[in-house]
């Protein structure tokens, strides 16, 4: 990767012709990939919000090396949220809680208007995604706050609890007033609207999407919005591991000790990394929920958790460039795998020996082991040794 550099401050000449090419790539690839079908753009479509996940995740893995094991759940309580009050789900919740608490009802009619207890709440998705963000750091601090003294096998323990609770909760809090629809999950969420134009298409159109006079699929449109939102993530947690704060969170990852003794405030600023990484996490959650219209409690399963701290560690722990590298990965690899796998075992064999989901599972445990033992610092490394774990540092020597 030494051709490729995203380093403005040391080779600002090299690293603005690796963006602008990366950046017109980018811009090309939706129109090149429709012509294999619009599935592919689909794929990337998600690996760009688990790009999202991963980025948020690193501000907690990588800049402040607090391992967590329940990150997901911050994702499910976007989606949750946007499926909460971007769809008739208000309305089932309304009826419960009238049944359980006839008072509690009439203050949510009073407060809504009658209108919800027919079609819920379809507030706009730019007006629940700052929610969202807002909400998933506040759990995020309400994870970090009992956790502040566990470093290491504890810390994840504890989070990987976590991220099972909000799960369970999710698939059970139906009753007795109705906020998830419990493993049903919830359906007909709103679509994202920009301007008053649906990325999915209106009716009729066959999932097209005319932008200012241009006609497009509806996976090209939701492709530009959800880059733009991975660039704007970019942008934000590269300011942040540049900052102030940024240097306090790899001071404690390196030596809390020796950081508290430098004077500064582990517990805030640790806080302050739980919480900024979930708020991405909610934004991606909130995102995510728009796009698929549907949510349920079997997309935030720990093995999703393990999956986006996969992509952290593969690409490279600390490394933005590299954290994005391991997120397209692996969160394209299953759908390549569905693709290129079983069609060629069906070639070969006249059946499918191994299943896509299987092998991807086995390829995912392959490739930790090996990234641990050949490259610990992940496939794409900062090229700043100062900016790596000294852990994965000290194997490489």
């Amino acid at each position: 990767m030494a051709f490729l550099s995203f380093d403005l401050q040391h080779k600002p000449r090299q690293a603005a012709i690796t963006m602008a090419a990366s950046l017109a790539l980018l811009l090309v690839f939706p129109f090149f990939a429709a012509q294999f079908g619009n599935s592919w753009v689909r794929i990337i479509d998600i690996a760009l919000l688990y790009i999202m996940l991963a980025l948020g995740l690193n501000i907690v893995v990588g800049f402040a090396g607090l391992l967590d094991l329940g990150y997901i759940a911050f994702f499910a309580v976007g989606a949750y949220l946007v499926g909460l009050f971007a769809s008739p789900q208000f309305a089932a919740l309304l009826e419960s809680a009238v049944y359980y608490s006839p008072a509690l009802g009439d203050a949510l009619i009073a407060l809504f208007g009658p209108g919800i207890q027919q079609d819920g709440i379809h507030l706009s998705v730019w007006f629940i995604v700052p929610l969202a963000a807002l909400v998933a750091a506040l759990f995020g601090a309400l994870l970090g706050a009992p956790t502040l003294k566990l470093r290491g096998d504890y810390l994840a323990i504890v989070t990987l609890g976590f991220g099972e609770i909000i799960r369970i909760f999710m698939n059970n809090l139906n009753d007795p007033i109705n906020f998830t629809n419990g493993p049903q999950g919830i359906n007909m969420i709103d679509p994202i609207r920009i301007f008053g134009v649906s990325l999915a298409g209106e009716a009729g159109s066959n999932a097209t999407v005319n932008v200012f006079g241009v006609a497009m699929p509806s996976v090209n449109a939701y492709y530009f919005l959800f880059l733009a939102l991975c660039i704007a993530t970019i942008f934000i947690t590269s300011r942040l591991q540049h900052s102030r704060l940024g240097r306090a969170w790899v001071a404690i990852r390196e030596d809390e000790i020796a950081a508290k003794a430098m004077g500064i405030n582990t517990r805030n600023v640790k806080l302050l990394a739980f919480a900024m990484g979930a708020s991405f996490g909610g934004v991606a959650g909130a995102m995510f929920g728009a796009f698929q219209g549907f949510v349920s409690p079997e997309s935030f399963s720990l093995t999703e958790s393990i999956a986006v701290l996969a992509m952290v560690v593969l690409g490279g722990i600390g490394h933005i460039p590299g954290v994005v590298l391991g997120g397209v990965l692996l969160a394209a690899l299953p759908e390549v795998l569905r693709h290129v796998v079983e069609p060629a075992q069906q070639a070969m064999f006249g059946t499918v020996l191994i299943e896509a989901e299987v092998l991807r599972q086995l390829l995912y445990g392959l490739a930790l082991v090996l990234i641990m033992l050949v490259r610990p610092a992940g496939l794409w490394p900062s090229p700043n040794k100062e900016d790596r774990p000294n852990a994965a540092l000290a194997r490489e020597e």
